[in-house]
């Protein structure tokens, strides 16, 4: 009785706030229904948190109960069925089918035994630059995992890495975690870069260079993020590399199959890396891929293997988080959580070190509530205020907006990230065993380390203590 209250304790807790919340009056000057809205976000993130229900029927739960309490107008509430980003993930996860079934991920796969299966961490570092590298050429963070992870799992089934092992958990975590974290700090390489580029034009009139970005962000927030990442798996899932491993398969001629769905792949990672050419955004890359695999000519991913082969519980969940993330911008609760948490922090004009953190945790916090695209979106209108009120030029508040988005304290802030982990077959508490303490080591060693870097580029000044 005792352990089945304990374990139900965080659901409890989850459902006593929404509640409170629900029934506490409104701060003054909120807009109606504020309360509501806060209430169904506070369910929403504390039951991905928690991992009280599927993601998927957490996100079916909250469409449920938005439109039978009239919370928000529909647009808001299923805005993600509209979202690029779900189709980007529709098109992956048949792509994703097509390259299980094929065997291409394993031929793949082959090719990369040789030169990672040296030792476990040459093994996870390798994982952890090859997800690094494919940022630079492809601008889709969910893309890239779910190009990546049938890759990855068919080199763990080579490697003899068992489901639910240490070894099979790091390298699903591995590919997760790096395809999103370093990433962000190359400036078209994520959702919430992209976001922030795009909202510092549309407010402010600013153009973010990719150079600029780069510079100031990828050695601390890129490079050594994900050498600490490659760190802690290893510390965290501990495995070998087993000395008896099978040779490797004759070399073959590719099959048909595995020919085409190669054709189509070599063609959409060519439209992905060239998007500023042709304009064209990478969901609907994404989604011709996807469909040219179901194509009866083709036929790579059949309707049976439609059926049975692609996951659909990932396109709720992505659903879902967008369209909280609208709600929370729409409602009214991101503005009065952004407007609190800079009352909280009390900035002071001219001390950079003070407002560097304090800037940082703001966006760290707001993460967990609107997701990680929804830091810029609701940061971004009010950076000139924060500009006055620190003496920071309005550049460096945009760019201070990195630190938030790139610090993830729980998978389900990263909808790419989450989707991955299920593809994987890895569970959502597993991954926060590497966030959580890497959350712990960027306050304690990367944030006092980018600090300096932002200093010694003449961004920022000392404080007058260390002068």
């Amino acid at each position: 009785m005792v352990a089945t209250l304990t374990k139900r304790l965080p659901t409890l807790l989850v459902l006593a706030a929404a509640l409170l919340v629900l029934f506490l009056p409104a701060p003054e000057g909120a807009p109606a229904g504020f309360s509501a809205a806060a209430a169904l976000t506070i369910f929403a993130i504390g039951f991905w948190a928690v991992g009280a229900l599927p993601e998927y029927l957490t996100a079916v739960s909250f469409f449920l109960l938005a439109m039978i309490f009239k919370v928000a107008p529909a647009g808001v509430v299923f805005s993600g069925f509209s979202a690029g980003a779900l189709w980007l993930v529709f098109g992956g996860l048949i792509i994703a089918a097509g390259v299980q079934r094929t065997g291409l991920g394993r031929r793949i796969a082959e090719l990369l035994v040789a030169r990672l299966a040296g030792s476990y961490p040459r093994l996870i570092t390798g994982v952890v630059l090859v997800s690094l590298a494919l940022a630079f050429l492809m601008p889709s963070t969910m893309g890239r995992v779910l190009l990546l992870v049938p890759i990855f799992l068919a080199l763990a089934d080579r490697m003899g890495f068992e489901p639910g092992s240490n070894g099979r958990t790091g390298m699903v975590v591995a590919v997760a975690l790096s395809s999103f974290l370093g990433p962000a700090a190359i400036l078209p390489a994520n959702v919430p870069n992209n976001v922030l580029a795009g909202a510092a034009e549309a407010y402010h009139g600013i153009t973010i260079t990719y150079f600029d970005y780069l510079l100031l962000h990828f050695p601390v927030l890129g490079a050594l993020k994900s050498a600490l990442l490659v760190w802690l798996i290893c510390r965290i899932f501990p495995d070998r590399v087993r000395g008896d491993q099978p040779p490797p398969e004759p070399s073959t001629k590719l099959n048909g199959d595995e020919r085409n769905l190669a054709i189509i792949l070599g063609l959409a990672l060519a439209f992905f890396v060239t998007d500023t050419l042709h304009g064209i955004s990478p969901a609907w890359i994404s989604l011709a891929a996807g469909v040219a695999c179901l194509m009866p000519m083709i036929a790579i991913v059949t309707p049976q293997g439609f059926r049975t082969d692609v996951q659909m519980g990932p396109l709720f969940y992505v659903a879902g988080i967008l369209g909280l993330g609208a709600l929370v911008a729409t409602s009214g609760v991101g503005d009065f959580l952004s407007h609190l948490l800079l009352d909280a922090v009390h900035l002071e004009y001219g001390a950079d070190a003070y407002n560097f953190f304090a800037l940082s945790a703001i966006g760290m916090v707001l993460g967990m509530v609107a997701t990680m695209p929804g830091i810029p979106a609701i940061l971004s209108p009010i950076a000139g205020d924060i500009a006055t009120a620190t003496g920071m030029s309005l550049e460096q508040v945009l760019m201070l907006q990195v630190l938030g988005f790139s610090t993830l304290v729980l998978p389900y802030q990263v909808p790419p990230v989450l989707v991955a982990l299920q593809v994987g077959g890895v569970p959502m508490r597993q991954a926060a065993r590497v966030t959580l303490p890497l959350v712990a080591l960027t306050w304690a060693l990367l944030i006092p380390l980018d600090y300096l870097w932002w200093v010694a580029l003449g961004e920022l000044s000392l404080p007058a203590f260390l002068l």
